[in-house]
């Protein structure tokens, strides 16, 4: 990549940051509008300018929107095209303390991080003092990899007479938050698709990309990407005085039961092609008991953050059912054994306590409430759900508890049970294994581009992009089984929480994500390594987009 790029990368990049653009604020609206406005200024866009505009997340109380532009070769008239996405928001700037003022200005900040270097941690200082890094909120994730597909396009567009296929990149929001940039992209790339009757080859992204390891000098393409679902539990137990404690049981020591069960158990790790994904953790874990009093709670909920790279949702669903027994099981035995140990220091008859394991999934729940209130069921779960519609501070995860909560208050079994089923939001894994012709041109792309480009860098690929990104959303899984599983058991989807997912299943493409390097995104140490992000991963992405519109 010639000098003058990299340093038109390296502009861009600092012009972006400079835009705050903090998820969820009015700032996104004026970081997208400078994608805009950059990409207004290329002669191209000033000749075409219905091949840029604006896509509007529906019903965003701040009008967010993301920003999408194409740009198409002159040279024949391929349908080929390449997709590209990047995300123009980053998380907050409260972590930088007494250099709020600076977290968005990279020059500026990495001079201030030298004045209190003794302050920082040592790797951050050597970093610093090399003279090799520069320092911002979101110029390594991701406002370089933005700066990367804008500066090649440009690049691109001055040629466009010899360039053969097309390119259209979506430059969105909300990527922090909920992904709904990318929600309503989607189903206007498939627009696109049939009205310029095109034929998308791969989706590409940008976002950053470090060290996987402590002393990890590889620097890495990733092609696939993981996928994420959030297996629920509504726990009910049997509320009772905390005098009369062996008389119930505690929907808290059945969370922690399945919590020890799952938490970090990397028998829930996928393994693919010998990558492995990190096992589930919590991301949270609390009783719904709203007062305190000493009557013990009587339900209790958490959810674990699962990462998939070949598990389905009807598959992970089955696993955390069978899970959930076996840790309901043992919390009765516990009690059962520590009642046995009391009753004999207490000098009393010892009886088996009466619980019993019961597991459920939501499907299975509302079925069985259904067999008792037949369509009325329907009616109450909808005027319900209407209701907490209208309250906008009930989000995407409080509104599926608060739907289990409801089914299960219909129905008139009130014994201890716990109840499987997924919260939002859903992100499905794409695996790139090479034997769909779209899945194997992308592997050659990407392979001639590494081999073909020289640098002292170690460049390796590897499937799946380890953090969740909206990669995600460039395929679906077509299986009804699987779709039936995630849609009858996520409480909300379709209402609270949508997925354009037949659209996801029309695009069905390979994706990849090629970004620039640096270290601790979302932290105020936050920054990318200039010579690799500015000069050796824009030589990759042009590679791989020339690689992929020559070879199919």
């Amino acid at each position: 990549m010639n000098k003058q790029i990299s340093e038109r990368i390296e502009q861009i990049a600092v012009e972006l940051t400079n835009q705050l653009s903090v998820v969820e604020t009015p700032g996104e609206l004026d970081s997208v509008q400078k994608i805009y406005d950059i990409f207004s200024e290329m002669s191209y866009y000033k000749e075409n300018p219905n091949h840029i505009k604006f896509v509007y997340m529906p019903n965003d109380k701040l009008g967010r929107k993301s920003v999408m532009a194409m740009l198409k070769g002159k040279k024949g008239n391929s349908k080929k095209t390449v997709l590209m996405i990047g995300h123009s928001d980053t998380v907050g700037i409260s972590d930088y303390g007494s250099l709020k003022e600076y977290a968005n200005k990279p020059y500026e900040l990495t001079e201030k991080f030298k004045e209190i270097s003794s302050t920082l941690p040592e790797e951050v200082r050597r970093d610093l003092e090399s003279g090799e890094y520069l320092f911002g909120r979101g110029i390594f994730d991701m406002k370089t990899g933005d700066a990367i597909i804008i500066a090649l396009m440009e690049y691109i567009s001055k040629d466009i007479e010899n360039f053969e296929g097309n390119l259209i990149y979506a430059a969105v929001c909300d990527e922090e938050g909920n992904s709904g940039g990318m929600l309503s992209v989607i189903p206007e790339l498939i627009k696109i698709k049939e009205q310029e009757e095109l034929e998308y080859l791969a989706l590409l992204d940008t976002d950053y990309m470090t060290s996987e390891f402590e002393g990890d000098e590889n620097k890495y393409v990733y092609i696939g990407t993981v996928g994420k679902l959030m297996p629920s539990f509504y726990i009910v137990g049997k509320e009772t005085h905390v005098g009369e404690s062996f008389k119930g049981i505690d929907p808290n020591q059945i969370a922690s039961s399945i919590t020890n069960r799952i938490n970090l158990n990397v028998d829930f790790c996928d393994v693919a092609e010998g990558e492995v994904s990190l096992p589930p953790i919590t991301l949270k874990q609390r009783d719904l008991k709203p007062e305190y009093s000493v009557q013990i709670a009587k339900t209790s909920t958490l959810f674990f953050n699962y990462a998939t790279h070949c598990s389905t949702p009807d598959e992970v669903l089955i696993k955390m059912k069978n899970a959930a027994m076996e840790a309901f099981q043992s919390t009765i035995d516990s009690l059962n054994t520590q009642y046995e140990r009391f009753c004999k220091l207490a000098g009393r008859k010892y009886k088996e306590l009466p619980w019993k394991a019961r597991v459920l999934t939501y499907e299975e729940l509302y079925k069985k409430v259904q067999l008792e209130m037949g369509t009325e069921l329907y009616e109450r779960i909808r005027k319900i759900t209407e209701e907490m519609l209208k309250d906008e501070s009930i989000d995407q995860r409080e509104f599926s508890l608060k739907l289990v909560e409801e089914t299960h208050k219909l129905w008139s079994d009130r014994e201890p049970v716990v109840i499987v089923y997924y919260t939002p939001p859903y992100y499905p894994h794409i695996y790139v294994e090479g034997s769909a012709p779209k899945e194997k041109a992308l592997l050659d792309a990407v392979a001639d581009a590494i081999n073909t480009t020289e640098s002292d860098y170690n460049l390796v690929y590897k499937k799946f992009f380890p953090y969740i990104s909206d990669l995600s959303y460039g395929a679906a899984p077509k299986d009804p089984k699987i779709i039936a599983a995630l849609k009858n058991n996520m409480p909300g989807f379709g209402t609270k929480y949508n997925l354009p997912l037949e659209d996801m299943q029309k695009l069905d493409l390979p994706v990849l994500d090629i970004g620039a390097f640096g270290k601790d995104a979302h932290k105020f140490t936050e920054r990318i390594e200039k010579k690799y992000s500015f000069e050796i991963a824009p030589q990759l992405v042009y590679k791989t987009i020339i690689n992929l519109l020559k070879n199919n």
